[in-house]
């Protein structure tokens, strides 16, 4: 990811209604995974750490991440260790950790079997791994393009790479459904037209009514999620392994 975007990421990440709805589906579904007690987490790809703020209230957090940039800014959080390094190849025993998570990371990666058999090394037996990831190879646009992404995922791609790496999926759900019409026209007229104007507001926060109702779908989607419901298509995918 350029440094550029990485830092309007970091600008964009507490305030943005996706960030903001995505931390809402994926607390409920960390607590229904009934972790121990002071559970021993990581975020592989931790970009600017501000997932790490929300892990914490879980247990104790330790971060990866590839980028210098990101590493700084993570670390000034000051909410765990932060380790700059690639999760292909991460400096921690077998066993390390009871949670993983990995956030719209392994899009961005050549090898992603090989860094799911690396968070499966990490991980204890029994424990979990919480991937999410942008779905549908059919709406590959210069967003994914400027993300710098390999592919995107269906849930049974993302099974598969799973079960390869030695994980089992226990759920999975799509999320992030009700723009998932808007993106199809957005990516019809980014074909036709061949311009990349959609990545360049990805990260514009709307005025505050607009950012809150824009957010109001992923609220919707994650109390579903919490009551243990599935949703059958999205913009993006969950899974959860052990």
């Amino acid at each position: 990811m350029d440094r550029d975007y990485e830092l309007q990421t970091h600008r964009a990440e507490d305030r943005h209604w996706w960030y903001r709805g995505r931390r809402t589906v994926l607390e409920n579904v960390i607590a229904d995974l009934h972790l121990p007690t002071r559970a021993r987490i990581l975020d592989a790809g931790a970009g600017s750490g501000r997932n790490m703020v929300e892990l914490v209230r879980h247990g104790a957090v330790t971060a990866i991440e590839l980028s210098p940039t990101s590493v700084c800014l993570a670390r000034a959080r000051d909410v765990g260790e932060v380790v700059e390094g690639s999760v292909l190849d991460m400096p921690f025993e077998s066993g390390s950790f009871d949670l993983a998570t990995s956030l719209d990371v392994i899009e961005h990666l050549e090898d992603d079997l090989g860094a799911l058999r690396e968070l499966r090394r990490v991980v204890t037996p029994g424990g979990c791994l919480l991937v999410t990831v942008p779905a549908y190879q059919w709406l590959w646009s210069g967003h994914d393009e400027v993300n710098h992404h390999y592919r995107r995922y269906t849930r049974r791609s993302l099974r598969v790479v799973g079960e390869q790496a030695g994980w089992k999926q226990v759920r999975t759900t799509y999320f992030n459904s009700l723009l998932l019409p808007v993106a199809v026209v957005l990516r019809i007229m980014d074909r036709f037209s061949r311009k990349t104007t959609e990545s360049s507001l990805d990260l514009w926060v709307p005025p505050q009514p607009l950012n809150w109702l824009m957010e109001r779908p992923l609220a919707l989607e994650a109390a579903l999620i919490a009551r243990g419901g599935r949703i059958p298509a999205g913009l993006s995918l969950l899974s959860v392994f052990r």
